[in-house]
């Protein structure tokens, strides 16, 4: 009897579970364990951890009592990495524009338990998941996740996009957009006002952050990404909605008019990037706003989007941002702007997270810049820096062990040999 989809993925899922019994004592021998707070590697070090959290780090010596040794002497061990840009909570990118649709609520859950898996399996132990079209999907998600219920990365989510009415965050092109159904249009703001009481609607919610469509999108019908959505006033009552309530906004923008509108307004991070200018780049770096840039993505865009026949819409903005969104990353990286680790995981299938590190070295980081961009400037971007994002007392004992070296070569971290999140190993 052929088991339905569905069932098979929740008996993969259930059978995953019991790998995560956690030992409350574990004392961890590295072969080498990457230093991303000082920018160094060292030898011959152990970990100590109890209870998920590490205590000591320090040259190995004997086992102490009571404590189960973990030999990872042949490997180089690095904090468990950090994506800022994911859409595990999504059906994902295709060529059927009606596909999000397609997919109800309880299947887009479905489909989000399987992706968290790949990418936690994949080495990235936290993501920061800006938006799904079913709205608040994600919070249900990382619920599931935070109760134990299936295997996943820390999950921190936005619960749905503020968006103007079809705009950059919203499902165009399938039916008039009134006719969607009300959980993809939980983010719908056309006034400052309406904007703000999106914002206090979705931190009710449970959302950890909040995203805004500053500018138009590459993978959105009918939106241009070099013009600008959200206006400033409208981005300013997001923030101070937010930050009434400890909430810090990003903000997706691709054109530098919406850049600085957003930067204006006190958005914490601007995801993607793409046409900003150079005095943008100076008002991020004097403002200290931090850039997630996905100069992986537009390759794969440009290969299995033509191939698959997706929208010419989404291919033509693709190629007209992918060259000069790395050319603008690459100056970033000159200035000195805050920069981390983001991939849009969900426009290429998840589980891909670590292809991005080599095009990050390619266009001008070193590889401890590119592996800080996504352990300890990741963390920094988050606030969560004293629990996530190095290997030091006090931390999540989140760590991921490569065979090599991966300052020698980048792309040994898109192929990880075990992954470790609370003390639990999960792979």
């Amino acid at each position: 009897m052929r088991i339905p989809p569905i069932l098979a993925s929740l008996v993969v899922l259930f059978t995953f579970l019991p790998m995560a019994a956690q030992a409350s004592d574990l004392y961890v021998a590295t072969g080498k364990l990457v230093d991303v707070r000082a920018g160094t590697v060292l030898a011959n070090q152990c970990i100590s951890i109890t209870d998920g959290r590490i205590t000591a780090v320090a040259p190995c010596g004997a086992t102490p009592k009571g404590a189960k040794r973990v030999d990872w002497t042949v490997f180089t061990v690095l904090p468990g990495l950090i994506d800022l840009h994911t859409h595990l909570a999504d059906a994902g990118q295709s060529a059927d524009l009606a596909l999000p649709i397609k997919t109800s609520p309880a299947a887009t859950a479905l489909l989000g338990a399987h992706n968290a898996r790949l990418t936690l399996e994949a080495g990235f132990t936290t993501v920061r998941d800006v938006g799904t079209y079913r709205g608040l999907t994600d919070i249900a998600l990382r619920d599931a996740i935070n109760a134990g219920h299936v295997p996943g990365p820390r999950m921190f989510v936005a619960g749905a996009y503020i968006t103007l009415p079809k705009g950059g965050g919203e499902l165009n092109g399938v039916v008039p957009n009134e006719e969607l159904p009300a959980d993809m249009r939980l983010g719908i703001a056309s006034t400052p006002q309406e904007a703000a009481a999106k914002t206090a609607f979705l931190i009710e919610q449970g959302a950890d952050f909040i995203k805004t469509i500053a500018t138009g999108a590459v993978l959105a019908i009918g939106t241009e990404p070099g013009e600008p959505e959200l206006s400033e006033a409208q981005l300013r009552a997001v923030v101070q909605t937010a930050k009434a309530q400890g909430k810090f906004v990003t903000a997706h923008a691709h054109g530098a008019v919406g850049i600085k509108n957003a930067i204006r307004a006190g958005v914490r991070s601007i995801e993607h990037a793409s046409l900003i200018d150079d005095d943008a780049l100076a008002m991020a770096k004097a403002s200290g706003t931090w850039l997630v840039m996905d100069i992986y993505n537009g390759d794969y865009i440009d290969d299995i989007g033509t191939r698959e026949k997706w929208p010419e819409e989404y291919l033509r903005k693709n190629r007209e941002t992918t060259d000069i969104q790395r050319a603008r990353f690459s100056q970033a990286v000159k200035m000195g702007v805050n920069i981390a680790y983001g991939t849009d995981s969900g426009v290429y299938p998840h589980g891909q997270n670590g292809r991005q590190f080599a095009y990050m070295v390619r266009y001008g980081m070193t590889p401890m810049q590119a592996i800080q961009s996504a352990t300890i400037r990741a963390a920094e971007l988050l606030g969560k820096d004293e629990a996530l994002g190095s290997i030091a007392p006090g931390r999540f004992a989140d760590l991921v062990a490569v065979d090599g070296d991966p300052l020698g070569n980048i792309r040994i971290l898109e192929n990880v040999a075990h992954v470790m999140m609370g003390g639990n190993t999960v792979r």
